[in-house]
């Protein structure tokens, strides 16, 4: 059996002569090239009254519902005009009778129609009418009316003609409806796509970066790109507090500002865990924006950052694109997803920063128990032998046995000056301030193979001028501390022979390799202990890496410590020294 033939939405009678159908293909061509619904409009309003001779054309588009005109489009009628008649038609009276029986209505004077409410004051004068439905796949769209024909009454050929048009229109409308909706799904992707993209950069964030600044300089950066904000700022809670930690944007950084969490709007949004869209920031913040940094601040979208159901403070974005337009729906559900990811990101930095204090108070803390003990150990017990011995040999009343008290004393005195010495420059050696690196190392390596008896071997490449090349005091320092401490292990734990000591700048970075054949040791065991936190630390504060590999054939222990200005130019990357084993 036959499919049977679909029904068009309008037919072309012999009434249309060669100048209409000329006219509406021109036109059916230029409307259905046009994406614009306003665009389409117009142009059939125009094509209307140039097809009938028209004076006053008008478009009314119909609610979800069907029940009334939301929009009314008209041509032919001034503003000032419209102005004075007051509020648009809503589809009452001859208008309603469209929207209840959706045909076509020819008449020859509206106002003895007997669904006629009559015109408002102000109104121009209408006889002659056409309303002419558009329909949109079987159901109506809406209706386009014709009045005041220029000559006589609107004719069955009007009728017909209109009837065309409104036929094309209704395509026209539901291809350009068809567009925006897929417009519409092309933003969604797109955005969808940025908050996965955004979303990802913050995980890579959890495991590559561990510095809570650049954490956070991250987040509002691909916050802002997220939702096209004009400026992004991030509040961490302290106490019952919100500080400023970061901002990106169209703002400047204030340091230290603070609001309280309780009266603010940014601390409601973060107690309640539910984000907030403010469409007036100056009535609803109940802070100044310019206390945050942002200047002229019209609209924000304020979301939570939680972590594990711990409130860790707020992230605020400020205006939506270049015209600074309220947040919709859509950018509260994309950042409110970014935002979980983000507070995951701040807490692992916090965490991370919290450790690392521990580590540095826990590694000052061993440093005085290790100096003490020092002191305690041979200062103190030579001191105390010392006295002992003078205690003695004045009690004996020998002359001659004072004398050689006197003497042993002399020599003792001169031992614990040599240990003091000894300890003070462990502490800071007074070579490394007066002649720099290389000669407070080769001090170093001298002092270790005469007092300890090791073979101490290896290569010291660095430049005459080291401040010059971007050695500079504080790098001076750590990669001293850091050979200090690998030796002072060597001597006490490693019961090695042999060991070398290779310090050099290559690629930027002074990098230091020192190694011995003594009997090796668990890494992840003592990992903790002073030394390797010490060497940790330092290497932290120097933006450097740490590597120790230990076996029973001996230990390396391997060092990069990048020159200043190197370490000065780095603005991403992880600052954090990686202990492998």
């Amino acid at each position: 059996m036959d499919a049977p033939t679909p029904t068009p939405p309008f037919s072309v009678s012999e009434r249309l002569d060669p100048a209409r159908l000329r006219t509406l293909i021109a036109v059916g061509g230029l409307i259905f090239s046009q994406l614009d619904l306003d665009a389409i409009l117009d142009r059939v309003l125009t094509a209307a009254c140039e097809m009938t001779g028209a004076r006053y054309a008008a478009l009314g588009v119909l609610n979800e519902q069907r029940t009334e005109l939301e929009r009314f489009v008209t041509r032919g009628m001034s503003d000032d005009a419209e102005a004075t008649i007051g509020p648009r038609p809503r589809g009452r009276g001859v208008l309603g009778v469209l929207i209840e029986d959706p045909r076509p209505l020819l008449l020859d004077s509206v106002g003895r129609h007997p669904a006629s409410y009559g015109f408002p004051a102000g109104h121009p004068p209408m006889e002659t009418f056409l309303g002419v439905p558009i329909v949109i796949r079987g159901q109506a769209w809406g209706n386009l009316y014709l009045t005041e024909r220029a000559t006589g009454t609107f004719t069955q050929a009007d009728e017909e003609a209109i009837s065309v048009l409104a036929g094309w229109t209704g395509i026209a409308v539901e291809n350009a409806r068809l567009y925006q909706g897929a417009e519409q799904q092309r933003s969604g992707l797109e955005r969808a796509v940025r908050g996965l993209q955004a979303t990802q950069a913050v995980a890579r964030a959890i495991g590559a970066e561990t510095e809570l600044d650049r954490v956070l300089e991250l987040i509002v950066k691909r916050g802002r790109a997220l939702v096209e904000a004009r400026t992004v700022v991030i509040l961490l809670r302290e106490d019952e507090e919100l500080l400023l930690a970061a901002i990106a944007g169209h703002g400047r950084r204030t340091e230290g500002t603070r609001i309280p969490v309780r009266g603010s709007t940014s601390g409601e949004v973060m107690l309640r865990d539910r984000p907030e869209r403010i469409g007036d920031v100056r009535a609803r913040l109940r802070i100044a924006a310019e206390e945050l940094g942002v200047d002229d601040a019209a609209t924000a979208l304020v979301v939570p950052l939680t972590y594990r159901g711990q409130p860790l403070g707020v992230l605020l974005a400020f205006d939506r694109g270049p015209a600074a337009v309220a947040f919709d729906e859509d950018d509260e559900q994309a950042l409110d997803a970014f935002a979980a990811s983000a507070a995951t990101a701040v807490a692992m930095a916090q965490s991370v920063r919290q450790e690392r204090l521990r580590e540095t108070l826990a590694a000052g803390e061993a440093e005085r128990r290790r100096w003490a003990q020092e002191l305690h150990d041979e200062t103190l017990q030579g001191l105390g032998g010392l006295r002992l011995l003078l205690s003695s040999a004045r009690g004996l009343g020998d002359p001659a046995a004072l004398a050689r008290a006197t003497g042993e004393a002399i020599e003792q005195i001169e031992q614990e000056i040599t240990n003091l010495r000894a300890i003070i420059t462990e502490l800071r050696p007074a070579a490394l301030d007066a002649l720099g690196l290389a000669p407070a190392l080769e001090a170093l390596l001298e002092r270790h193979r005469t007092v300890h008896g090791l073979e101490v071997g290896g290569r010291l490449r660095l430049p005459e001028n080291e401040a010059l090349a971007g050695i500079g005091p504080e790098l001076q320092a750590t990669t001293y501390r850091v050979v200090q401490e690998a030796l002072t292990n060597v001597a006490k734990h490693a019961r090695a022979s042999a060991v070398r000591v290779d310090v050099e700048v290559d690629d930027g970075a002074v990098r230091v390799r020192v190694a011995d054949d003594g009997r090796g040791f668990a890494v992840e065991e003592t990992g903790a202990g002073f030394g390797l936190t010490g060497m940790r630390e330092r290497v932290l504060a120097a933006d450097g890496e740490l590597a120790i590999d230990s076996s029973d054939g001996g230990t390396v222990v391997s060092a990069t410590l990048p020159l200043a200005q190197r370490s000065a130019s780095r603005a991403t990357g992880s600052s954090s020294p990686r202990l492998s084993a």
